[in-house]
């Protein structure tokens, strides 16, 4: 089914300058309401848009329901509120497009705030339901754990990870120009579409010249009787934070790395020479522990570097301008002199004992050659293998090279992908 309404002015010499984009699965309850706000909305502030309901298979006559609105219909069949919104995108007509719930916990009546912004240059305006940011949560609008830990939580993650300065990162409401969306690449089908979104415009911010801005938001309870919300909040915070993690490697892998490596080697600092602490002399034990430190670490620091790499040729964020210059020679040559070095470490611990017939060793001596032995020996293996995968990664980069930007065609340029292209 699909039928189409713009609102706004008449004059057909105006371009559509606003497409509102509503995910919906069975909201007969609100989503007429939710259309008939942003079409009275967009006429009233002479706003030439469109309503596009991304329907993902609503069994409770949700569409007609719209399109008695002025709602356009896309059916969307693969499940998910990430998957139901990147297809309406792409079937979108506007220069600018905001996304928000079909529950009416948005009033749809606030998008003249947010094409105010789009139109002084902004590139993606957040809404902010939150009291930092100036918004408001009405009583028994959001539930207590999404109140006041999950999303303060989240929302804090963001900001110090990736530095983006948002105060509700979960607020669904948000407006964007629809060249910057076609710029991101985005691939959540999931509810974690929406953090997606945040998290990759901060991350190409240097490259694409992306402009925030923040508007304050009233989050009205959701006005749905026939079934519960979607969102799940054990499962879904889960699945965002996976997401931070998946798109930072320096939080999830080389911090924790260093941190690993620094215990590890200041064990080494206090075995080798049998410091006393606290009375009790570290021996070869410590040793052996710091070294688990040590490879824990450093194989925390390949895994960096190999995701950052994976994360930079996908796309997924800007590549990493040193390490496109790392080479597999470069990475062999270490992981060969480390293991060559291990090895004469062991070696040496051999001949001494081949010194002695084959005899009993001293092991508080052997031990403190052996152990740094046996773990430069990892290193070097794992270093080296991490090099080889580091080979296969880039040459991924060499195939994809005539790849054309997702979003785009080489022949039209600003012609939008398919949403198969973009779930793909």
């Amino acid at each position: 089914m699909n039928s189409s309404k713009e609102s706004g002015p008449s004059d057909p010499t105006r371009p559509m300058e606003l497409s509102v984009v509503m995910p919906c699965l069975n909201e007969a309850d609100t989503v007429a309401t939710c259309v008939e706000k942003a079409v009275r909305a967009m006429k009233e502030a002479g706003i030439v848009g469109e309503v596009v309901v991304a329907d993902n298979g609503s069994t409770d006559g949700s569409q007609e329901l719209a399109v008695e609105q002025g709602a356009r219909i896309v059916n969307v069949p693969q499940r998910g509120y990430g998957a139901a919104l990147m297809h309406g995108i792409e079937a979108s007509r506007g220069k600018y497009v905001l996304m928000g719930d079909a529950d009416d916990s948005y009033d749809f009546l606030e998008i003249p705030k947010f094409i105010d912004s789009l139109r002084q240059g902004h590139d993606l305006v957040q809404g902010c339901r939150l009291p930092r940011g100036g918004g408001r949560v009405l009583p028994g609008a959001m539930p207590f754990l999404h109140r006041w830990f999950g999303n303060p939580v989240l929302s804090w993650l963001v900001r110090l990870m990736f530095r983006i300065p948002i105060n509700d990162i979960y607020c669904g409401m948000r407006g964007f120009t629809r060249k910057h969306y076609d710029q991101l690449d985005l691939r959540s089908p999931g509810m974690e579409f929406a953090t997606e979104m945040i998290i990759k415009s901060g991350l190409h911010r240097d490259s694409h010249g992306t402009s925030w801005s923040q508007v304050p938001i009233t989050l009205h309870p959701d006005g749905r009787q026939a079934h519960p919300p979607h969102l799940r909040t054990f499962r879904d915070g889960w699945r965002t934070l996976r997401l931070f993690l998946a798109f930072s490697p320096t939080w999830t892998f080389f911090r924790p790395g260093l941190v690993l490596l620094m215990i590890g080697l200041v064990g080494y600092a206090l075995a080798l020479p049998q410091v006393k602490v606290f009375g009790a002399a570290l021996d070869v034990h410590t040793l052996l522990v710091a070294s688990l430190f040590v490879l824990m670490g450093w194989q925390c620091v390949l895994l960096a570097t190999l995701a950052r790499i994976f994360t930079g040729r996908e796309g997924m964020m800007p590549p990493h301008e040193k390490l496109e210059h790392v080479t597999v020679e470069r990475g062999l040559a270490f992981g060969i002199a480390a293991g060559i070095g291990g090895a004469a470490m062991i070696g040496f611990v051999v001949w001494r004992w081949w010194q002695q017939d084959f005899g009993a060793l001293d092991y508080p001596f052997t031990m403190r050659w052996v152990v740094p032995g046996v773990t430069l020996v990892a290193i070097g293996f794992q270093t080296a293998m991490a090099s080889l995968m580091s080979g296969v990664l880039m040459m991924q980069r060499s195939r994809r090279l005539d790849r054309p930007i997702a979003g785009t065609n080489e022949d039209h340029p600003t012609t939008p992908a398919s949403p198969q292209e973009t779930l793909s």
